[in-house]
């Protein structure tokens, strides 16, 4: 069982939301992609930050999980497209249903898709503003599939968020420094102490 989360409000300041528990039935074994994780409302604070511009922008989200990164930004504007797994789709899409604005999505509806990290990659599109990570730094033997589906989804300049625990036993740290930087270049701009959580900037470099 895992839970179904609904966007209830959106303040003026939107780093301030609440979620309303409701209970549906898809199946015991989601895992990591049932609850909501810090990382993702990490991210979702983040929002707030002028520099982070989301109204009118293409954005992908990997590994949603819950969706709820790619809900709240298609709530701000965003053209949204939110993947993962396809044993996570049933969720997801359960949770985008959910969360429709009373007034209708400013943009359009969130789409909901699968996305394998290094082996169906390259049917997706290189046109994207924004692409949207929360806590999916995790497993090492991931790491250069995820590194190989970013610089595919950013061949055209978008710009990568990724929000990590920062967990000592999964490597994450050698992630950022090794792996994404070996393409990409690396910028932390917020880091949670009291969470151990960081959010960083990626940019594929031009010679890629």
């Amino acid at each position: 069982m895992s839970k179904l989360y609904y966007l209830s409000n959106l303040l003026p300041v939107f780093l301030l939301f609440f979620f309303c528990l409701k209970t549906q039935l898809f199946g015991a074994n989601l895992g990591v992609a049932a609850p909501v994780w810090e990382a993702a409302l990490h991210l979702c604070r983040y929002f707030e930050d002028p520099s982070v511009e989301l109204r009118g922008r293409r954005v992908i989200e990997l590994g949603a999980g819950t969706g709820v990164v790619g809900i709240l930004a298609a709530r701000l504007g965003a053209e949204v497209t939110v993947t993962d797994l396809p044993l996570a789709l049933p969720q997801l899409q359960a949770n985008v249903s959910a969360n429709v604005p009373p007034a209708g999505w400013p943009s359009a509806p969130p789409v909901v898709l699968p996305l394998c990290w290094g082996e169906d990659h390259l049917t997706f599109p290189s046109d994207w503003d924004l692409v949207l990570c929360a806590d999916i730094v995790y497993l090492p033997e991931t790491y250069p599939l995820l590194v190989e589906t970013l610089a595919h989804l950013c061949k055209n300049g978008a710009v990568v968020y990724l929000s990590s625990k920062m967990r000592t036993e999964h490597r994450t740290q050698s992630f950022y420094e090794e792996h994404l930087q070996s393409r990409f270049d690396v910028e932390l701009v917020l880091r949670d102490d009291k969470q151990n959580n960081n959010i960083y900037r990626a940019s594929k470099r031009a010679e890629e």
